[in-house]
């Protein structure tokens, strides 16, 4: 006694798993996610610091070292790689795979908590971290360009707006802004101007600290009503900070005018994103894993008629690179060849046997193995991505050559 007599003896049982199998597998496929690679999760935490002002050296001497002394303590750790530029450092620490990333996030944490106390003071930006998945490349790309707004402005669209939007679509993991231009007043001193005034430039920098403050200053209360005072010190725009009185020499206050140039510009001026030859902001967004690519790209793409209304109508929105239409293609080519070869087999099968029943049992079986199999994918949370169908086409292979052996 063998599996296959029990079905021989009992058809309306064998009709009824066969239905079973086809209808398990075909929902099975319907909710499979579709992607470009498979699944692999690298417990990798990229750690971010920003500092003013401060070359590549000084970074990677006063921040990213300090920061690495802390994390090579922690447990797990696989490699530790770090890249330093004007202004910013980035750290990039992979963990073994068999290390749970929560529980290295929390370690990292305490990491940085244990180095923030040797770190520069006047750090633009705290370190901070986030999980990423280098498998994991942005989904789609977009671009915000206007010919005639200032780019910052055009960053608070994106950061505000456009950003946070997306980001409550269904799937999307994060959006990153690339090429941000972040207001801020650029005060241009003249060396002359300060030497003639024996004035240093730290002088200047406490002064105009001193007076861009936002402080709490008390409160006045009486017999029936309690008042809030509220007298913000914060400087706006660079008018505001034209005005400034860096010191008094013989009476006479000395104004930030008078020591140089005080322009409305942007943190970072020295790097831009281009779309169509125009100044740009680039968002990137990311999929949360196990997700369907595609069905992220469409809700998004179905969105941005909504977002586009929203903004003025110097502003163009526009997609500059879209990661689902080659996984379309792509996905879409394997499934056209694991279809053809099914169908090949099975005329090989006609051609060399020359006996009909013979042929319907291969003819049935190879479709009923592949589509069962999308069912203990979708169990297996695997994907539709360029190796799955590739390993059902080879696989198929295994099955056709096994019943052409038992015939």
């Amino acid at each position: 006694m063998n599996i296959a007599s029990i079905f021989i003896r009992r058809p309306v049982a064998t009709i009824l798993v066969m239905l079973g199998i086809l209808f398990f597998g075909i929902a099975g496929y319907l909710h499979l996610p579709v992607n470009q690679l498979p699944n692999v999760d690298f417990p990798t935490i990229q750690v971010s610091a920003d500092l003013s002002g401060a070359d590549p050296e000084t970074m990677a001497a006063s921040v990213a070292s300090i920061l690495e002394k802390e994390f090579f303590t922690i447990a797990g750790i696989d490699s530790i790689s770090s890249i330093n530029a004007t202004g910013r450092t980035r750290i990039v620490i992979q963990f073994a795979l068999d290390r749970n990333i929560d529980a290295a996030a929390l370690d990292v944490q305490a990491a940085i908590g244990l180095a923030q106390r040797k770190l520069p003071a006047t750090m633009t930006q705290a370190p901070s971290f986030r999980k990423v998945n280098p498998a994991d490349a942005p989904i789609l790309y977009l671009t915000l360009s206007s010919p005639t707004m200032p780019l910052y402005t055009l960053n608070e669209y994106a950061d505000t707006l456009i950003g946070q939007r997306l980001s409550m679509v269904q799937g999307v993991a994060q959006v990153n802004i690339y090429g941000q231009k972040k207001y801020a007043v650029r005060v241009q001193l003249n060396p002359d101007a300060l030497s003639s005034r024996q004035l240093g430039i730290d002088e200047v920098t406490s002064a105009v600290m001193a007076a861009n403050s936002k402080l709490p200053t008390g409160s006045l209360h009486g017999s029936q009503r309690a008042s809030t005072i509220k007298a913000s010190g914060q400087l706006r725009n660079a008018d505001d900070f034209r005005d400034v009185v860096v010191t008094y020499k013989n009476g006479t206050p000395i104004y930030l005018r008078e020591l140089g140039t005080v322009i409305d510009s942007v943190q970072q001026d020295r790097q831009v994103s281009r779309s169509d030859n125009i100044p740009a902001i680039t968002l990137a967004v990311d999929r949360q894993p196990g997700t369907n690519a595609i069905e992220v790209v469409d809700s998004i793409r179905t969105l941005l008629p909504e977002l586009k209304r929203q903004l003025p109508p110097s502003v163009h929105l526009n997609i500059f690179f879209d990661r689902s239409e080659s996984i379309r293609e792509s996905v879409d080519e394997v499934k056209f060849t694991l279809i053809l070869t099914i169908c090949l087999v099975v005329l090989v099968i006609f051609l060399f046997l020359r006996n009909l029943p013979a042929t319907i049992i291969p003819s049935l079986a190879l479709p009923m193995s592949v589509i069962g199999t999308f069912a203990v994918m979708y169990v297996g949370n695997y994907t539709i991505d360029y190796l799955s169908p590739m390993a059902l086409t080879l696989a198929g292979g295994f099955v056709v050559d096994d019943a052409i052996v038992l015939l």
